[in-house]
């Protein structure tokens, strides 16, 4: 194993060994819907607004597009949080998935850049077993460290690129939202989205899995779970500009 392997793996475990919160207050694995599948393997940043279930909406609402989703998230969880638990490796193994979403926090210090890409190679390989597509979520970070944007976004680039894998610019279309209107509130306690942020999130999502636009998908959707989310129109169509640079930006990469 080269050495520098060797050192992201024991960094790895040292860090799985010392976190407290294997498994607690993990998310159910429930697939929902029907059509072609979507497993979201993260944490808060995906539940707190139901990011997998706007995405799953914004599918519904555009005709022939339909996705089964299902989350395996928990608070503060790290991949190598999720690989050392379990349940994400047996959920991934059942097999049926075109894409597996792959998300933690900004990772934007060198340790978690390392410890991000390591977790994304070991997944990969249980991934392309069963014929799936690794995507990484690229998260933004909190609203008192916006200064991290930048190594964030080169952290998650790094280990889509290392796996082949395909690259959700979600950090990047914030900052393209922002260079349009620097009012829109995309956190909503400082590190969690807002609906606003949320649905951007969802419609990179959307957009990179499915290769289709954003343009013109509605500004209020009901999600399976019941709940509902409305943006104004003005608010929605910026928005869906800003996901459009965003994914195009990263396909001419």
């Amino acid at each position: 194993m080269p050495m520098r392997n060797r050192r992201l793996l024991a960094t790895a475990l040292l860090l799985a060994s010392a976190s407290a919160c294997l498994g607690q207050n993990l998310t159910e694995p429930q697939l929902i819907g029907e059509g072609r599948r979507v497993l979201f393997i993260g944490n808060s940043y995906l539940y707190t607004q139901d990011i997998p279930g706007i995405v799953q909406a914004l599918a519904d609402s555009a005709h022939g597009d339909r996705l089964a989703v299902e989350t395996v998230a928990g608070p503060d969880m790290a991949l190598i949080d999720h690989w050392n638990e379990g349940t994400s490796r047996r959920e991934i193994a059942k097999g049926g998935w075109e894409w597996v979403v792959l998300q933690q926090g900004p990772s934007s210090v060198e340790v978690n850049r390392d410890t991000l890409r390591l977790a994304t190679a070991l997944f990969a390989e249980r991934i392309a077993a069963v014929q799936a597509t690794p995507a990484l979520f690229s998260a933004w970070p909190s609203e008192v460290r916006r200064v991290d944007f930048a190594r964030a976004i080169e952290s998650y680039t790094l280990a889509a690129a290392d796996v082949n894998g395909i690259l959700l610019p979600v950090a990047s279309a914030w900052l393209d939202a922002w260079a349009r209107d620097g009012t829109l509130l995309l956190y909503a306690d400082g590190l969690h989205a807002s609906p606003e942020g949320a649905y951007l999130a969802a419609l990179v999502i959307y957009s990179r899995l499915l290769g289709k636009s954003p343009a013109g998908l509605p500004a209020s959707l009901k999600l399976r779970s019941g709940a509902r989310i409305t943006l104004s129109p003005a608010v929605a169509a910026v928005l869906q500009a800003a996901a459009v640079e965003a994914v195009q930006a990263g396909l001419s990469r």
